[in-house]
């Protein structure tokens, strides 16, 4: 039975979803620590990445023991739970759904045992051969419908050899993103595609090495910095220190969208911190969309830090409009009806005193379906605004995402059959204005070749199989 938190849910709207990443991943190889609770720290840390599932996997060198349920990190996890959880080394997941339903079964990390032991492996991505993957494998080897089992059971078969030989040679034959990290009873691996679109990095504990999938997770665990695993690498952690190997040519093609939206903002990718870059693309926003207008406000919290750089540029005071609830999380209780009809305003509600008489600059990282944006404009127009002009800090998302963002299909993406004009009808709002794809590249100071855009130009850097299916549930239909 799912366990209810009494808290809102994530979403502003739940029929107008923000822009879902896979998972979130940790790692740590540290003998003499409590590796649960660092890990539980760590997937804290991760949280926004993935919040319909948690899991930990320990083991003291003789055998691997999985903890995982529904829910967020906190309800999935409480102290006698961690104490039970003992080892030297651990990986653990927070999860949101891209292939394979969001159920128990789906959790992660999954276990698997061979002759030789056990192995347990978490992964954030998604990749796009899972159904020829799994075609690999005799019936009945998975149980569950997601493309981490596949992989898992792949590993698995080959027990005769070392697993970091085995992952050596299927990784290559692996499409898609996938940063993963896994175990068996006494050492920690971790690898990341050869594009390395979903960020990984590996920092060094006093007694010890974490893997995660932001440097933030680094940070609430004491870890220093070392790097980020490169595109291609496969890494061993084990009582002889890091050792790395390349199974794959590096041809980087970084997530352009953790900058927009997935990565805490005080995460480090590439170099470049993320706040930093979002600060600037507001500044951006301000030149290529200026407006005369007494206030700037954020949707909060994702737009903040580009409304801070709107500001700045723009020189029009900068200020808080709209107050959102502090216990956003995930829920499985359902709303009535009355409170339903009250949509966003479970999440967010104005300062009257604040809207009223203003004309207002309304700065938001996305817009998928328009849903939230228009019920924004809406309430702020309610509160007294005479004036409510929309600037977003990404180019419009005209394209779904098959690498592990849980976008809508294009047909449900507002700015796939409208223009940037009927999109703001649609809002209406006064007015409408969306950044560049140059300046917003241009603000992580990388190059374009080195980013995926693919959501905001449709030129995917993994080209799809020709006849492989690439949905949500290819292994439920083929079951």
């Amino acid at each position: 039975m799912l366990k209810g938190d009494g808290l809102l849910g994530h979403d502003l709207d739940p029929e107008d979803r923000a822009p879902k990443d896979a998972c979130g991943v940790f790692g740590v190889w540290a003998p003499g620590e409590d590796v649960s609770k660092l890990t539980y720290y760590g997937l804290y840390a991760l949280q926004h990445r993935g919040q319909e599932s948690a899991g930990i996997a320990v083991s003291e060198g003789s055998r691997i023991l999985v903890y995982k349920d529904m829910g967020l990190v906190a309800q999935v996890f409480d102290e006698p739970i961690l104490r039970t959880l003992r080892g030297h080394l651990a990986i653990g997941h927070c999860r949101y759904s891209t292939t394979g339903s969001s159920v128990w079964e789906n959790a992660q990390p999954t276990l698997t045992s061979t002759a030789q032991g056990g192995i347990a492996l978490a992964h954030n991505g998604n990749l796009i051969n899972t159904a020829s993957l799994a075609k690999r494998l005799p019936p009945g080897a998975i149980k569950a419908t997601t493309d981490t089992e596949v992989l898992t059971a792949l590993l698995a078969q080959d027990s005769s050899r070392p697993i970091e030989d085995v992952a050596a040679e299927l990784l290559p034959e692996v499409k898609g993103a996938y940063s993963l990290v896994w175990m068996d009873e006494t050492t920690l691996y971790a690898a990341r595609d050869p594009q390395g679109i979903r960020p990984l990095v590996l920092g060094k504990l006093e007694r010890g090495w974490v893997i995660a999938s932001e440097t933030a997770a680094l940070d609430i665990v004491g870890a220093v910095f070392i790097r980020e695993v490169e595109p291609g690498e496969l890494i061993t952690i084990d009582e002889r220190g890091v050792r790395s190997r390349r199974f794959a040519l590096a041809r980087p093609k970084g997530c352009l969208f953790e900058y927009v939206y997935l990565a805490r903002p005080d995460t480090s990718i590439a170099g470049r911190g993320v706040y930093a870059t979002r600060v600037e693309v507001g500044r951006a926003l301000a030149r290529e969309h200026p407006v005369e207008a007494d206030l700037v406000i954020p949707t909060p919290d994702s737009g903040t830090p580009a409304a801070i750089g709107y500001a700045q540029e723009s020189g029009i005071p900068y200020g808080q409009g709209l107050v959102k609830n502090s216990y956003v999380g995930r829920t499985f209780i359902q709303p009535s009806q009355t409170i339903r009809q009250l949509g966003i305003r479970l999440k967010l509600n104005p300062l009257r005193e604040v809207i009223k008489g203003k004309r207002l600059v309304v700065v938001d990282d996305s817009i998928v379906r328009g849903n939230t944006q228009r019920a924004i404009v809406a309430m702020l127009r309610q509160a007294g605004a005479t004036e409510v002009h929309v600037r977003i800090s990404s180019p419009p998302v005209t394209w779904p995402c098959f690498y592990g963002i849980d976008f809508a299909t294009r047909a449900e993406l507002i700015a796939g059959s409208l223009t940037v004009d009927e999109i703001c009808q649609s809002l209406g709002a006064d007015s409408l204005g969306y950044v560049s794809l140059e300046a917003l590249t241009q603000a992580t100071t990388l190059p374009a070749d080195r980013l995926c855009r693919a959501c905001f130009t449709g030129e995917y850097p993994i080209p799809l199989e020709e006849g492989e299916r690439v949905d949500k549930h290819v292994l439920e239909a083929q079951a």
